[in-house]
């Protein structure tokens, strides 16, 4: 009995560890978005519509796609001031690529903080949240720190291979970028995922959960969500509070083991497994997107003028945590 005992009060510290997050989500009534917010919605919502441009899709095995979606992102970026790499890879003798710009650190060069998120889609998904909505917020976040003065390294990585069957595998796009940063000894200091971020209800009952966590946040899906694994627990406070400082727009975080269900399920995972601290941004996907992976995955479904709270919010995190 003393020892169920120990454990259950275990058990209750670490939940408490897992979902104690400072500061306080805001609660207010969305601001308005003003011109220069509503032409970042605009601009996003145009990254989305031409990523999901190819009516076949961008993915493995639909290469023509994922070519359009590469030389889209490339374009956007070298638009923005930016001299563009990219990481090529093969899988059975076919040709990939992740895409990559870097704007150096003018006092810790050495320190780099590192935004990314897939372009590849599921097969038979148009992938506008899952993962448009993601490279749009990249490529609107690389935009607006083309001329900013950072003390540390930023890059901005557009992976390729998320999905299946590459997904949480050595054939993964960050995976190998992963692999390559940690063979170099890099000091990759922060890693965030921007997996799908662009759905949210305000109705209740819209937001679920892996067991047992609904019973400990909002079960509306208006939020967005700061996941990380217990290690990368530090950079999930870190961030949340600079979020939660800046931002007028409601969020959420844990730092949970990966094996939870959807805690691992994306870019980030590839970073953990270099000893990386690593997040995962989030709209929660399936635990709230109706239209996951599925061919309903449209550009209609996003709510650009809540992702451009989002993105701008984003921005001014990482402004503090890069200075």
């Amino acid at each position: 009995m003393a020892f169920l005992l120990v454990l259950v009060v275990g058990l209750i510290i670490l939940f408490i560890y897992m979902i104690r997050m400072p500061g306080e989500s805001y609660k207010d009534a969305l601001l308005p978005l003003d011109a220069a917010g509503q032409a970042v919605a605009r601009k996003l919502e145009s990254h989305v519509r031409t990523l999901c441009s190819h009516p076949a899709g961008r993915n493995y095995i639909e290469k023509k796609g994922l070519t359009l979606a590469r030389n889209y992102i490339a374009g956007q970026l070298e638009s923005s001031g930016y001299q563009v790499g990219f990481q090529a890879y093969q899988i059975d003798g076919e040709d990939y690529a992740n895409i990559e710009v870097t704007r150096l650190g003018e006092v810790y060069p050495d320190e780099i903080i590192i935004v990314g998120a897939h372009y590849d889609a599921v097969v038979g998904a148009p992938g506008a949240n899952d993962n448009g909505s993601g490279v749009a917020a990249l490529l609107e976040l690389a935009d607006r720190f083309k001329h900013a003065n950072l003390s540390r390294t930023m890059r901005f990585v557009a992976f390729v291979n998320e999905e299946p069957p590459h997904f949480m595998s050595g054939t993964m796009g960050s995976d190998f970028y992963a692999r390559q940063a940690a063979s170099r000894q890099e000091n990759v200091v922060a890693m965030y995922s921007l997996e799908t971020i662009g759905y949210f209800r305000d109705d209740t009952g819209s937001q679920h959960y892996p067991p047992p966590f609904s019973f400990f946040y909002p079960s509306q899906g208006n939020f967005i969500a700061f996941v990380g694994n217990l290690r990368s627990r530090g950079l999930v406070t870190r961030s949340i509070r600079a979020f939660r400082t800046h931002a007028t727009f409601p969020s959420e975080g844990v730092a949970a083991p990966g094996f939870i269900p959807g805690v691992s399920w994306s870019d980030h995972w590839s970073f953990w497994k270099q000893g990386y601290p690593a997040v995962m941004i989030t709209d929660t996907a399936l635990y709230r997107y109706p239209h996951y992976h599925s061919s309903q995955d449209t550009p209609d479904k996003v709510d650009y003028d809540r992702m451009a709270h989002v993105v701008l919010g984003l921005e001014k995190m990482l402004k503090e945590l890069l200075n």
